[in-house]
């Protein structure tokens, strides 16, 4: 498919598309290798915000116009940030980082994420807050902060171990070296790798099937997910049966039951 883009300004945006329950989540700065700028950050978060608020969006897709993901921070717009301590993005949206940072709220809703050509620091660290990450073949990946005097603080340091070992992590991370779509497939920070082009209409694909299922059991189930991963299993485990009453008497669950006997497919509300 074809997103659809504005005309960015010189510091970019961020664009948005609804397509049935999916919010197609633009980066738009193409002439820029699309760079990321303080109005960019804010925007996203914009945009990650209204995923989660907008009760008929159930999926987001987040993806780039132009022939990268992107090329990272633009450095001399973001450096003041740095060095005052502040981030770009204001406090009370969706962080899209998703790693718990005070102050900030944390996502509900799944992200799938669509890769292609350039994706450095920034990049690495935004598809690894998605849930699900779709790669073009021609990818190249780097975790380059060290290479600049800065330390990446978008979450790499927490999901590169937490995917790929910390031997791998290290590698990646203390080295700023390049590596390309098959490697981070391996090392399991990306899903799928598909041919150039076709990354975003997978994404889609997938967030269409994620859409198509119960919300509240969606939302449940990567909630539970997460919690199993950030807090340790027992307490993932102490949700089963509160969260599972709570699903069982919903509209939805109801409605599972009566495709099921009437063998079709359902129709989810989200209540």
């Amino acid at each position: 498919m074809t997103a659809t883009a504005t005309t960015p300004p010189a510091e970019g945006c961020i664009d948005t598309q609804v397509l049935d329950h999916v919010l197609l989540i633009g980066i738009n700065r193409p002439a820029k290798r699309n760079g990321w700028t303080p109005p960019m950050f804010r925007q996203l978060a914009e945009a990650y915000t209204r995923l989660d608020d907008d009760p008929a969006l159930r999926v987001g897709v987040l993806h780039a116009f132009g022939d990268h993901f992107t090329a990272g921070l633009d450095l001399p717009a973001v450096a003041e940030y740095m060095k005052r301590g502040e981030k770009a993005i204001p406090q009370g949206l969706v962080e899209p980082h998703d790693f718990g940072l005070a102050g900030y709220r944390r996502r509900s809703k799944p992200m799938v994420a669509a890769v292609k050509g350039i994706c450095f620091t920034v990049g690495i660290e935004l598809m690894l807050g998605a849930d699900i990450v779709v790669a073009a073949d021609n990818c190249r990946f780097s975790q380059m902060e060290v290479q600049r005097g800065i330390m990446a603080t978008g979450g790499a340091t927490l999901r590169m171990a937490e995917r790929a070992g910390l031997g791998n992590a290290m590698l990646h991370l203390l080295t700023a070296d390049e590596f390309d779509s098959a490697e981070a497939l391996r090392l399991h920070f990306v899903q799928r790798v598909v041919p150039a082009g076709q990354e975003l209409d997978e994404a889609l694909r997938i967030a269409q099937r994620i859409a198509a299922q119960a919300p509240l059991a969606v939302v449940a189930t990567r909630l539970n997910v997460i919690k199993a991963i950030e807090q340790g299993p027992l307490a993932a485990v102490e949700d089963f049966i509160p969260v599972q009453q709570t699903l069982a008497n919903s509209e939805d669950a109801a409605e599972g039951v009566r495709s099921f006997v009437e063998r079709r497919p359902a129709r989810f509300t989200g209540r």
